[in-house]
Parts: structure tokens; C-alpha cells; sequence
């Protein structure tokens, strides 16, 4: 398992499931502030599918996002979880599939059903922490 840091030191793209197009909204600005740290940013999101948010393509989910990255050998290092506790279980069986790096679930999202079965599987699992405060507490 690795820790916070060495996962934020190994990754490269970031795939933001629930990313909204509304700028006051906490997953926008933490998509936003990780693209401006150098991350690639895949925004996931069925309501928002094939518009463009951060500049950006909007994939319906992970499957899709990872097929479209697939030619370029991009793979999806996180999923950044922007979802209800309860959403969860099926976002970690869709990371396992395409063989996510880490699961991560945002600030107040916890799901320990998901953490397991993603674990098991050889995922890392973050729980109950951001993204954007993790990567500028490290960086500060």
C-alpha cells in the first residue's frame, strides 16, 4: 500500500468522476487546481457526455474513458470519487476493470465495502480526504 505522497508522486492522470461544469462546485476546483499542477484530468460525468469541461473531453464512465485513453497507452492512475458514500461500490468495481492505480474518495466519502474489494483487487484506496489539500499540504 502506498502512501498519499508516493501515490501523488506516481500518478499522471486523474480520471474526476462527478466532475461538474459549475465552477463554485468542490469537484471543478479541485479538477482545475490538479490540471494546473500538471495532472491530466479525465472528467467523468453521464450528464456532461462529450462536452468539454477544463478542456477536457466528459466520458459517461470509467470504460469509456479509459478505451478513449487506451490508444495513446494513457492509463488512469486515480479515480477521484466525487459521488455519495453509497455510489461508491460499483465506481470501485468499474476502477478494477481498467486497472485504476488507486480508488480515492473525496472529503466525507467513505465506503469500506468499495475500499475492500478495490484493495483486494491491488488498488490503492484513499478515503475521507481531497485531492487538492493533500497535494498542497506535500507541496506547501
Amino acid at each position: 500500500m502506498r502512501t498519499i505522497a508516493q501515490i501523488l508522486k506516481d500518478s499522471k492522470t486523474i480520471a474526476v468522476v462527478g466532475l461538474s461544469n459549475k465552477p463554485e462546485r468542490a469537484s471543478f476546483g479541485v479538477a482545475e487546481y490538479l490540471q494546473q499542477q500538471g495532472y491530466r484530468i479525465v472528467p467523468v460525468n453521464p450528464a456532461y457526455e462529450g462536452q468539454d469541461i477544463l478542456g477536457e473531453r466528459v466520458y459517461a464512465d470509467l470504460q469509456a474513458a479509459a478505451d478513449a485513453l487506451a490508444p495513446s497507452g494513457t492509463r488512469i492512475d486515480i479515480v477521484d470519487c466525487f459521488r455519495k458514500s453509497e455510489d461508491i461500490p460499483p465506481l470501485a468495481r468499474d476502477a478494477i476493470a481498467i486497472r485504476a492505480g488507486c480508488l480515492w474518495m473525496q472529503l466525507e466519502i467513505e465506503n469500506q465495502a468499495a475500499a475492500d474489494l478495490a484493495r483486494a483487487a491491488g488498488l490503492d484506496v484513499v478515503m475521507n480526504h481531497c485531492l487538492k489539500i493533500e497535494h498542497r499540504a506535500l507541496n506547501a
